[in-house]
């Protein structure tokens, strides 16, 4: 879609992965999320309606893709109704891009669900995503579309900023999330160890080692997504043992599968930080569960988005204020 012509207003919509996002999205924007019926049918197919006017406006749905699929057959629907309704452009807001861990053929005779979410996302009709933390980088290469990509990191690192805790350790619970861990130790100021172990069988891990020093520090457990809390629930373990002072955790995106709360309340974590890309039910909440909103930077990213202006802003401002990105 060429961006050189004036487009109508900024229309927001909202799938039901993350309702509570999306309307704090349009209370900062002073926009309406209302405007959709979504409606199940007896034998569970999804029936999609958008109840205002598109046609010639930029218009934004706001959905992540995590279990169950229908929210990934909400988010293509939601788009294909407001290619026929004549919108100028469609960006597909995907606070959580599920089947990110499934980026590579590394296997043989598996799918590479990554790159089939990013094909459907496209032939849906979609001209743009906006997203956050994708479990790889590379993923923003499977759409053949622009894409924005945004990090939670300036969110979660202020929050610990605030607290003033001197001679910290910033600790990656496996290599794969060493660079996250490297950007979060920047920021913060802190030291950075890493925690060597291997997987014997899928989302189960046994710690080998800590290389770093953390004995009497203030750790604290960087990912961009905790899952079955295995790996960050073993990270923890491991620090408490080694003698650290308190234990910290935080994540992108809350999946908090099977029995992760279990886990993680029973760990010796003092707090695990996350944020909003997930809605999380009450009845995976525990006492010592922060959860922390990243709606004003999806907002502030779909307003210079439909200003045509550079998302880049975004990242200069984090580093004027000392938050570069990790990337």
């Amino acid at each position: 879609m060429d961006d050189t012509f004036q487009r109508g207003p900024l229309l927001l919509l909202a799938g039901r992965a993350n309702r509570p996002l999306a309307e704090e999205v349009g209370h900062i924007l002073g926009k309406q999320t209302d405007g959709v019926t979504i409606l199940d049918f007896a034998d569970g197919e999804i029936f999609v309606r958008i109840d205002r006017n598109a046609r010639g406006r930029d218009v934004f749905i706001v959905q992540s893709t995590q279990s169950p699929a229908e929210n990934i057959m909400e988010l293509l629907l939601l788009i294909d109704a407001a290619k026929r309704a004549s919108a100028a452009r469609v960006t597909a807001v995907i606070p959580y891009f599920g089947y990110g861990r499934q980026d590579r053929k590394d296997q043989p005779r598996v799918a590479i669900g990554a790159k089939l979410l990013a094909n459907l996302v496209v032939t849906a009709g979609a001209d743009r995503v906006l997203g956050m933390d994708f479990h790889q980088h590379q993923i923003q290469g499977f759409f053949d579309i622009p894409v924005d990509h945004l990090y939670a990191a300036p969110v979660l690192t202020q929050y610990f900023l605030d607290k003033g805790y001197r001679d910290m350790v910033v600790v990656a619970p496996d290599v794969g999330a060493a660079k996250m861990a490297r950007g979060f130790s920047k920021r913060l100021g802190a030291t950075f160890a890493i925690i060597d172990k291997r997987r014997p069988a899928p989302n189960e891990s046994e710690v080998l080692t800590v290389v770093g020093d953390v004995e009497g520090k203030v750790c604290l457990v960087t990912d961009d997504m905790v899952d079955t809390g295995g790996t960050m629930a073993a990270a923890i373990e491991a620090l408490h043992d080694r003698g650290a002072q308190a234990v910290y955790a935080c994540a992108t995106h809350a999946l908090l599968s099977g029995d992760a709360v279990a886990k993680l309340s029973a760990s010796p974590v003092d707090e695990l930080v996350v944020t909003n890309t997930i809605r999380i039910p009450e009845e995976r909440r525990f006492e010592r569960l922060t959860i922390l909103s990243v709606a004003d930077l999806l907002a502030r990213a779909i307003r210079y988005i439909h200003s045509n202006e550079s998302v880049s802003q975004l990242f200069r401002l984090r580093e004027e204020r000392g938050e570069a990105d990790s990337g």
